[in-house]
């Protein structure tokens, strides 16, 4: 099992993956659902690419990099990295938010490809823990996060607030 960065070379399984996805599903937003290939080469992919180093974005975006799991030559899962947070984020959305493909859940993919995404997040993140949060009805999440080490440090009506110390 290996994290990709999103990159030119795998257009098409991201676009795959990308565009079918929901909208909103567990709190992972997607807004892409079901745009063309075209509109995914075109415009896109040069946008997600672009958000690791953005360029005249508004001051509350937070730089993020787009990663993916394959299993052999199987794209399963999409990671994110937020490099750091506002103070929105920390009370929010967090630095990583993940999906595994319907098909591909429950058979470890969340754990292993979390632990690949944490490891990399480490080195890029400067606050001192890594900032996650999970609905509260979404169980196989919460237990993929504690699996890689997570504690609750918090939560509201919906969601739970877990931490990974670096």
């Amino acid at each position: 099992m290996e994290l990709r960065k999103i990159n030119t070379q795998d257009a098409y399984a991201q676009w795959e993956y990308t565009t079918a996805l929901p909208a909103d599903e567990n709190g992972l937003t997607n807004p892409h659902t079901g745009v063309s290939y075209e509109e995914y080469i075109e415009k896109v992919l040069p946008t997600l690419i672009s958000y690791e180093h953005p360029v005249d974005m508004p001051d509350w975006f937070v730089p993020e990099t787009y990663f993916y799991l394959w299993d052999r030559d199987c794209l399963v899962g999409e990671f994110r990295i937020r490099h750091h947070l506002t103070e929105t984020l920390k009370n929010g959305a967090g630095h990583i938010g993940y999906s595994i493909r319907k098909d591909k859940r429950g058979k470890g993919y969340g754990t292993e490809g979390l632990k690949l995404t944490l490891r990399i997040a480490k080195s890029i993140v400067p606050e001192d823990e890594i900032y996650l949060r999970v609905n509260k009805d979404n169980v196989p999440s919460q237990k993929v996060m504690l699996n890689n080490g997570a504690y609750i440090a918090g939560e509201d009506l919906d969601h739970f607030f877990l931490r990974i110390r670096k």
